[in-house]
């Protein structure tokens, strides 16, 4: 079963495919994305990398969070399920 992980304090210049690069070193890979502003496209600093398997993503927590990525210290935790908010 994929494990989907988030990661925090991307750098502005950071790009899906450079976040797939820092975690294909803890396994595989099945998606990296980092999340972008609807108007203006630009990141807004975190994003979601989903591994292949459990170990891989519990790897990937236990080395690569506190890693440097593009010049800053990223933090890397499981992703928790997205809260529905009310729509007014």
């Amino acid at each position: 079963m994929a494990t989907k992980l988030f990661v925090g304090s991307l750098a502005w210049a950071t790009t899906d495919d450079n976040l797939k690069a820092h975690f294909e070193a803890a396994g595989t890979v099945l998606s990296a994305r980092v999340v972008t502003d609807r108007e203006s496209g630009r990141s807004r600093g975190f994003g979601f990398v989903e591994f292949e398997n459990d170990d891989d993503a519990k790897k990937a927590i236990e080395t690569l969070n506190g890693s440097q990525l593009d010049g800053r210290e990223i933090t890397v935790n499981e992703a928790r399920p997205r809260e529905e908010k009310p729509r007014y």
